[in-house]
């Protein structure tokens, strides 16, 4: 795909949808974003032509921005499975190259978002026949050495039973070498021809887990209260910022759930919420992208009024001034934990709501996620308010492709 396809007028109503945005380098022509997913199909870790057209064709279908699924960092244990992509040799950055030019000639932008799995380390590896028994022998980087309490959760007791048990904590040394993992990585991510680069600071992997009391336990410069557990995500931060430059945009995506507990809240309050986001803006983020289950849901419901019906994205926008960005069950009433617990998908043409946390200024970009995966050129059905797609997981969510 090398172009995009006729513009159509927006439709009535969807006219925050299409506005353009700027952030530092990164100019937009949309809000519309195509939400990270990992797809655990580039073979030893490397794009090719498969990936190449899967990520154009978004572009090429109008969608503003594209977000690459996660990247593993520069680091032995960020990724998990051989099939999921990384970016740290220079092979990496001649096959990303080929994506990142075929995104722009269809009229696209783009940007890596960099990951390190952290505690959550053997979730994939169980997928990766060839390759799982090595995975499992390692050592996966734990701030206190901790899994994290299991609560309400899709993984299976069995799973993490074999994921929990106590691992050594990190050493200085281990926060160090990630700490340049995440910028060796970030500076690969431009010579690659990226736009910039966003960090996976959510759903309990590695940056998440030091702002998480539960697996943050340590008594050192690293660990403490919420302000101290922050430090470290806020170093990556700083690190990636000088690694990229004044000029290419830093985006952060973050959460209160994690994976191993949905029902967890790192922040109780605005104002804790303020010490952790303060942080990642002052070490260099430009946006703050909101992870949660329903792009609309209330961050602090309990403080009623106005203040309870505010989103976490919302919350980012408000309490740091950064832009920011929401994700979660934009044109699906299923969430994807309730999907992966066997609940069919519910189409919900919910894109009025989107437009109506725009307007009000709730966030400034919306990543949609399955309903990309149902159709390429999902932003002109929203573009002219056409009738969203069925997206069926077990035809839509399959992996690109599996190792045999």
């Amino acid at each position: 795909m090398t172009s995009r396809i006729a513009t159509p007028p927006v439709a009535p109503g969807r006219e925050a949808l299409f506005r353009p945005l700027e952030v530092r380098s990164l100019r937009l022509a949309n809000r519309l974003v195509m939400s990270p997913m990992t797809r655990m199909g580039c073979p030893d870790g490397l794009p090719d032509e498969v990936n190449r057209d899967y990520y154009a064709d978004r572009a090429a279908g109008g969608t503003g921005l594209v977000v690459t699924e996660g990247i593993g960092v520069d680091h032995p244990t960020s990724v998990d499975h051989s099939w999921i992509p990384r970016l740290d040799t220079p092979e990496s950055v001649s096959a990303w190259r080929v994506v990142t030019d075929a995104v722009h000639a269809a009229g696209g932008r783009i940007i890596a978002q960099l990951w390190h799995v952290g505690p959550l380390w053997g979730a994939n590896a169980r997928f990766d026949r060839a390759h799982r028994d090595r995975l499992m022998e390692m050592h996966p980087m734990r701030p206190s050495g901790l899994w994290g309490t299991p609560g309400v959760t899709t993984y299976s007791e069995r799973s993490v039973a074999r994921w929990s048990p106590e691992v050594p904590p990190m050493t200085d040394s281990d926060i160090s070498e990630v700490i340049d993992a995440f910028a060796r990585s970030a500076r690969l991510a431009m010579e690659a021809g990226f736009d910039g680069v966003t960090l996976h600071g959510g759903h309990g992997y590695l940056l998440d887990a030091f702002v998480w009391a539960d697996t943050n336990r340590r008594t050192d410069d690293w660990g403490g209260d919420l302000a101290a557990r922050s430090r470290f995500p806020a170093a990556v931060v700083a690190a990636v910022r000088s690694a990229i430059g004044p000029d290419a945009p830093l985006f952060y995506r973050f959460s209160q759930h994690t994976q191993q507990d949905y029902t967890v809240r790192k922040a109780t309050t605005p104002d804790e919420l303020g010490v952790y986001l303060g942080a990642l803006a002052e070490a260099g983020v430009d946006l703050l992208d909101a992870s949660t289950r329903r792009f609309s849901d209330a961050a602090f419901p309990d403080l009623g009024g106005d203040d309870g019906e505010v989103t976490l994205a919302g919350w980012a926008r408000r309490l740091t001034g950064l832009p920011s960005g929401a994700v979660g069950g934009v044109g699906i009433g299923t969430s994807l934990r309730e999907q992966k617990s066997g609940k069919p998908a519910i189409a919900a043409d919910n894109i009025d709501a989107v437009v109506e946390c725009m307007e009000r200024g709730e966030f400034d970009l919306i990543s949609v996620g399955r309903l990309h995966l149902a159709d390429p050129s999902i932003a002109e059905v929203l573009r002219t308010a056409g009738p969203l797609p069925e997206f069926v997981r077990e035809v839509h969510e399959m992996p690109l492709r599996s190792p045999a």
